[in-house]
């Protein structure tokens, strides 16, 4: 086929799942030298305000007949569905041009939670998205993701925390999860923070709040900015840190983005899932990963739950908080 000259990519959340497209839309952009736009819900569009290599981004409430019209007139030579939903097939329906679905995995994934059995292949969901662009003679550059920060949401983190957070001298801890079983309990996070030697940011959204409030009334050794940054200033406070330490979010992978060393901690998700830090090949930044391994309940969803479908919550609850300290001491140098 000719080369497409008009591209639509399709990812309409979340947070990271959207930071994990950005690769192909780079390629697409520098190899192709296509015209690229990207349909995204409109709560999670900032995450591309920024993106150069992006012409024009179309975002949705929450149906997509509210863009339909828009995308016909459009006349799109090829669309890459990142998705892989009711939605964006009916988006190809009305659209009826060339494009390919990225392989998503579903019934292996269900295999797993349901029966452990393990049909994984050993693919990370970067190279599974770059299947749609095949086809096209696209090709992973290996520069890993973008998330690129505009000049206004750039923050001045000493001025910010009253001089507690020196740059390049304070860990980051993205401390909301979306769901809990994904997530530390607060007790938890509170010991890491009184046990690192460095003083903590703590970041999250509005839901996360209250937790952060809580954690910065009982230790001296953080900050809290949950719910008071837009995403980009959040990613501004990641860029200055020395270390990020999360569990499976949308920020590790803007960290990943930002070549920031990541300490990841896993509940009921699991890395072999496909979506661990992505970085440049050609990088050595250092990650750790945390798990509670032979847990026979894990993993429990691919996505999660709000509390422990068997009611122990094992998987966080017996996470290593010693060996977490520990590490993150080791990747700091100290």
């Amino acid at each position: 086929m000719s080369a497409p000259k008009k591209i639509l990519l399709i990812r309409f959340s979340s947070i990271g799942d959207i930071v994990l497209t950005t690769p192909v839309v780079r390629c697409l952009k520098q190899q192709l030298k296509a015209e690229v736009h990207y349909l995204v819900k409109e709560s999670y569009a900032s995450v591309l305000h920024a993106n150069p290599y992006i012409d024009r981004i179309i975002t949705i409430k929450e149906d997509i007949d509210e863009v339909l019209p828009l995308l016909r007139s459009q006349k799109y030579d090829w669309i890459s569905d990142l998705h892989h939903n009711l939605r964006s097939f009916k988006v190809k329906q009305a659209l009826r041009c060339p494009g390919a679905s990225f392989p998503k995995l579903n019934i292996e994934k269900w295999l797993l939670t349901n029966f452990k059995i393990n049909r994984l292949p050993d693919v990370h969901i970067v190279d599974r998205y770059f299947e749609t662009v095949k086809e096209l003679g696209i090709k992973n550059d290996g520069k890993g993701l973008d998330f690129f920060i505009p000049k206004d949401a750039s923050v001045d983190v000493q001025r910010l925390s009253n001089n507690k957070l020196i740059p390049g001298k304070y860990i980051s801890m993205a401390i909301g999860a979306g769901l809990a079983t994904k997530n530390l309990e607060d007790a938890q996070w509170l010991s890491l923070i009184n046990s690192l030697s460095m003083p903590v940011a703590l970041l999250g959204g509005p839901d996360d709040t209250l937790r952060g409030s809580w954690l910065a009334s009982q230790s001296n050794n953080c900050v809290n900015l949950t719910g008071s940054l837009s995403l980009s200033k959040s990613a501004s406070v990641i860029e200055q840190c020395a270390l990020l330490i999360s569990p499976d979010t949308g920020l590790m992978h803007i960290a990943a983005a930002l070549h920031k060393p990541i300490i990841s901690v896993w509940g009921n998700t699991i890395p072999e899932f496909g979506m661990t830090p992505y970085y440049p090949s050609d990088l050595r930044i250092e990650n750790r990963k945390f798990e509670i391994n032979n847990l026979p309940c894990r993993p429990c969803s691919k996505i999660g739950y709000a509390k422990c479908p068997r009611g122990h919550f094992r998987c966080m609850r017996e996470q290593p908080l010693e060996d977490i300290v520990k590490s993150a001491e080791e990747m700091l140098g100290k």
